[in-house]
């Protein structure tokens, strides 16, 4: 299974081919009535079973690489280290350090080293960029107040 290392953003002939497989693979699961529909592979003719909710994992994969948009799979209780943490979040490690300290992430202790669950670093950064988003937002409109900004 490939980690948060190995990040790479699809080209343009494989968002191509992603969109056109989406909108086919939607099309089918819509259809679909079994927990646990069989699916065939044309090139080999082997059939295997998969559980529909791979195949509609594998269909929001498909329509974010279609997207241009790059993505990672990554099991939800994965912990990182404090260095891959700042990495996802954008920042130093001594500061990550900081926030874990303050108990603005939560984490625990491995002998001397701090571990991070991944899901509370994507928790933490999604709730940094709403509070960013609001803050452009609070500046735009006081900016307008002030006639500096013309929307």
């Amino acid at each position: 299974m490939e980690t948060y290392n190995n990040i790479n953003k699809p080209s343009k002939d494989e968002q191509k081919l992603a969109l056109e497989s989406y909108d086919a693979l939607a099309s089918v699961i819509e259809q679909l009535k079994s927990e646990n529909p069989e699916i065939e592979i044309e090139e080999t003719e082997e059939r295997i079973k998969i559980p529909l909710s791979a195949l509609k994992f594998l269909g929001d994969i498909l329509k974010a690489m279609g997207q241009g948009k790059p993505f990672s799979l990554v099991p939800v209780a994965t912990e990182v280290t404090t260095q891959k943490a700042a990495e996802i979040i954008g920042c130093s490690r001594p500061h990550l350090v900081k926030l874990l300290e303050e108990g603005q992430i939560e984490y625990t202790k491995v002998g001397k080293h701090r571990r991070v669950k991944f899901e509370d670093v994507m928790r933490y950064k999604k709730r940094m960029k709403k509070i960013q988003k609001q803050n452009i937002i609070d500046i735009m409109k006081s900016d307008e107040e002030l006639g500096i900004y013309d929307s």
